[in-house]
């Protein structure tokens, strides 16, 4: 007879195989799906923050200018690589130019130079600008040369009324350059072979892996010359009589600002404070260079500090799917 309570207890069925992945699968989808929320949360939070500070930022003034009831000395600084999108390019200072000109309050305008020159097109503009705003204005400008006024920094200074200079300050360099590097013999040697093609004879003029034909290296020396000259003309033009000139003074070469009184090259010693007090009458002194405020300087930061952000939690994002 059968014993129902001896009977052995039904067996479990056994667990399939897949269950545990999807179990796994479940729990890593939700995982990344949280991760990606913090994440979205966390940028979001990051572009508020971001959009008040420049918001703020536009709110606030870019020159640092202060309010003045008298006459002060506005300062325009030239700093660095004269070049389109730097510091020291034409736009910015030419924008700085007329804000410190067009003041009434203004007694005089003065370029603090520490530059070792750039692009004579920039500088150029520039000059070509002071001679406009000072025949426009009826105010002086005065330069003052902190290291150095070399090159394209000189071609400015020039169109100054006065130079004032340190007595080790480098001064000069009037001159002009096409640099480069030539790599044919190299190629001979190791064996390449450089196949350019174009279509009119001088467009790869100049092509490091190219040979220089005489023709068109006086072609490039005529032009050099020639910008040479403009060059001159406005140096001649800006100091007059005061010029001393002799065979070097245009050969490229650069002076302490010593030598650069003696030869005329500038009118004498002294640094910002000492023209505003002694030479200008006005010893306040307004910064008109336009500067990153503090809320564009944030913005560049923290624009950096996220796009390493980004870039790490999509690698961890991609990792964990």
């Amino acid at each position: 007879m059968f014993d129902a309570a001896s009977a052995p207890p039904p067996a479990a069925a056994p667990a399939r195989p897949y269950d545990a992945v999807i179990e796994q699968f479940a729990h890593d989808y939700l995982r990344d799906r949280r991760s990606e929320r913090r994440w979205r949360t966390f940028f979001r939070l990051i572009w508020v923050g971001l959009f008040v500070l420049l918001v703020w930022g536009l709110v606030s003034q870019r020159h640092h200018t202060a309010t003045t009831t008298g006459p002060h000395t506005a300062l325009v600084e030239v700093r660095g690589e004269i070049a389109a999108d730097t510091e020291a390019s034409a736009e910015l200072i030419v924008s700085a130019l007329k804000a410190a000109f067009e003041d009434p309050n203004s007694a005089a305008v003065v370029l603090r130079v520490n530059s070792p020159g750039g692009s004579p097109v920039q500088a150029g503009i520039v000059n070509d600008e002071l001679k406009r705003l000072k025949a426009l204005h009826g105010k002086k400008v005065y330069v003052v040369v902190e290291e150095i006024c070399a090159s394209g920094a000189y071609y400015i200074a020039a169109g100054a009324d006065e130079i004032y200079v340190d007595k080790a300050s480098i001064v000069g360099s009037i001159g002009v350059l096409m640099d480069g590097f030539g790599f044919t013999e190299l190629m001979k040697k190791v064996g390449v072979e450089r196949r350019l093609m174009t279509a009119g004879e001088n467009k790869g003029m100049l092509d490091p892996f190219s040979p220089v034909t005489p023709k068109q290296q006086a072609y490039a020396q005529a032009m050099l010359d020639q910008i040479h000259q403009q060059f001159i003309a406005v140096v001649r033009e800006g100091r007059g009589k005061r010029l001393k000139e002799s065979p070097e003074m245009f050969s490229g070469l650069f002076w302490n600002g010593e030598q650069a009184v003696e030869m005329g090259l500038a009118d004498g010693t002294g640094n910002l404070d000492f023209v505003a007090r002694e030479v200008i009458k006005a010893e306040e002194v307004v910064d008109y260079t336009p500067r990153d405020n503090v809320a564009e300087r944030l913005a560049k930061r923290f624009g950096a500090a996220m796009g390493a952000g980004a870039i790490k939690a999509m690698r961890e994002i991609g990792h964990l799917r």
